[in-house]
């Protein structure tokens, strides 16, 4: 990072613009990341700190959303992503925070954090568990999965309190036992719970996180906006090159099935003849003569052709007209965890399709914890 980016309307709207780039058809909505930068108004000024201006024992907790973004009573407000925090703060009273950091990219994902950082006094640092949204909470686990004597605390808060949908719940456990009750917790919300979890050091971050991942995403989004004065064609052209990656062809969305199964949407499209398949994010992308194009991590994007917005898996619609953008996971800001095959295979199972096999990278670089001390412990 290169200047000390001031978190307000303007790098907000160009964090979103490049974080749903980013988010490769997940991280959650337009609507609830504009809804976030509107509360920023109301805070106090907030600026985002590079994580070396941390001490590397500070503790950074992560903030997340989790659940389906096509889910139909989905609701979260800023409220209630400041009260997770809260009640994680009630968990564990005597652990002092240091700052707090998003889980991944996205519409919202990107700004999430914004809105509690300025609302506790804390410092919104320039990393996240991963540089791209993704599918799993152990994904964004930055690791955390791979150390058994890691104890977790996850809190959550979410839901329409006028449909009877609100819910707020605290769970302590390894990493691989709460994510799936934070995801059931989703569920029963209605779709969508804002998330605090994983305490961690800011030195097990700077190792084991994506650093740099923030104004990525607002560099990013600054480029696409320019390019959108222009024109559709030249903000992609502008993603293309800052991203180094490629657009894969310009069509019709041909067919489109999706469906929300246990707090994921899942489905595929077929655009120009290419196959596209996602669960929240989009995860393979397949040439009509069966050529793998891109397989997750990779990025698989779609933009509307005509206007030049993102646009997530959940907001494709059939007869819509949109451009697909790769590029290769060497080319984003990623932790360690996201090359670990182990936690891939869920991936697998949900789009039939197979992953592992056109993965070109090795088990040894699922990174395994180098033994930092974790500032939180439960045993």
């Amino acid at each position: 990072m290169t200047e000390k980016w001031k978190l307000d309307e303007k790098t907000g709207r160009w964090a979103m613009l490049g974080g749903c780039i980013l988010g490769g058809g997940g991280g959650g909505s337009e609507a609830d990341g504009k809804r976030l930068l509107e509360k920023l108004e109301e805070l106090p000024e907030l600026y985002l700190t590079p994580l070396a201006e941390l001490d590397p024992d500070s503790v950074v907790l992560s903030v997340s959303l989790v659940g389906a973004p096509a889910a139909k009573e989905q609701f979260i407000s800023p409220e209630q992503m400041i009260r997770a925090v809260e009640l994680f703060r009630q968990m564990d009273p005597e652990l002092r925070l240091g700052g707090i950091i998003t889980n991944e990219n996205g519409w919202c994902a990107t700004v999430n954090g914004w809105v509690q950082a300025a609302a506790t006094g804390l410092p919104l640092l320039d990393a996240s568990c991963n540089g791209r949204a993704h599918p799993t909470g152990v994904m964004g686990s930055m690791n955390l999965h791979r150390d058994a004597s890691y104890v977790t605390i996850m809190t959550c808060a979410g839901g329409d309190p006028d449909r009877g949908r609100y819910v707020e719940c605290a769970v302590r456990g390894s990493v691989s036992r709460a994510a799936p009750l934070i995801r059931a917790a989703s569920v029963a919300a209605g779709g969508v719970v804002g998330v605090a979890r994983n305490p961690v050091s800011a030195g097990y971050v700077a190792k084991n996180g994506a650093v740099g991942s923030i104004s990525q995403a607002i560099e990013l989004g600054r480029r696409y906006e320019t390019g959108l004065l222009h024109s559709a064609e030249a903000a992609i052209r502008a993603a293309e090159e800052f991203l180094h990656g490629s657009v894969v062809c310009r069509g019709t969305v041909e067919s489109l099935t999706l469906q929300t199964q246990h707090g994921f949407d899942v489905g595929r499209c077929v655009v120009d003849g290419m196959e596209l398949t996602f669960w929240n994010e989009y995860i393979t992308l397949t040439s009509p003569d069966g050529t793998r194009l891109a397989t997750f991590p990779d990025l698989i994007m779609t933009i509307g052709a005509e206007t030049g917005r993102p646009l997530t898996s959940a907001e494709l619609r059939e007869g819509t007209e949109v451009f697909v953008l790769r590029t290769g996971y060497r080319n984003l800001k990623l932790s360690p965890a996201l090359f670990d095959r182990e936690i891939l295979l869920p991936v697998q199972t949900a789009v039939d399709r197979e992953i592992l096999q056109h993965l070109d990278f090795l088990p040894e670089n699922a990174q395994e914890n180098r033994g930092e001390k974790h500032p939180y412990r439960n045993d």
